[in-house]
């Protein structure tokens, strides 16, 4: 089967355009919810009613206020708050799987090269698993210097907040014609 250029273009778009999404919660707009998102200890960036953001660490959380450490608490009532971020930690289980893959399918193409060349490929799975848990190992360890996405907590009502604008990407694929559709809104 003989693929067009085309399609190749259009498939390599629909994979790119393909959106990781971060959280699938949207942020509360009302101040007496964060407790359902935050707790005393979490690490935020706090963006004031002026613009100005502040990071740090929440001592106390209450239905109208909150308060961070530093400085003998500064407090912040939910009119002074535009908007709040937290990062969640990033599980390391991805890191090691890409690491795992790579790791194995680099232990799998050395072997079939050596094989090819020697004859004996007993010993193909057992390099495929060192070079795996080596990848693995290796995977977590990247993966842990990696922080997580910061989150939109909350967001103060009539606050435009962060840019709400979107790029979709698609492919349309009929039986006369192949395209791709792009929207962007904002």
């Amino acid at each position: 089967m003989r693929h067009s250029g085309t399609t190749t273009v259009i498939l390599a778009a629909a994979l790119i355009a393909v959106p990781a999404l971060a959280a699938a919660q949207e942020p509360v707009r009302d101040f007496s919810q964060l407790n359902t998102r935050l707790r005393p200890g979490d690490t935020i960036w706090l963006t004031d009613a002026q613009g100005r953001e502040v990071k740090g660490r929440i001592l106390s959380l209450g239905a109208d206020a909150l308060t961070l450490e530093g400085g003998g608490g500064r407090s912040f009532g939910a009119p002074d708050v535009r908007a709040i971020e937290v990062r969640r930690p990033d599980s390391l289980r991805n890191g090691a799987l890409i690491g795992l893959a790579v790791g194995a399918g680099l232990g799998a193409v050395a072997c079939a090269a050596l094989v090819e060349r020697a004859g004996d490929a007993g010993w193909c799975v057992l390099s495929a698993g060192i070079y795996g848990g080596f990848g693995a190992g290796a995977g977590v360890g990247i993966d842990a210097l990696i922080p997580g996405p910061k989150l939109l907590a909350y967001r103060a009502p009539g606050s435009a907040g962060p840019s709400q604008s979107r790029l979709s990407i698609a492919p349309v694929v009929t039986s006369r014609a192949k395209a791709v559709a792009v929207s962007f809104s904002f």
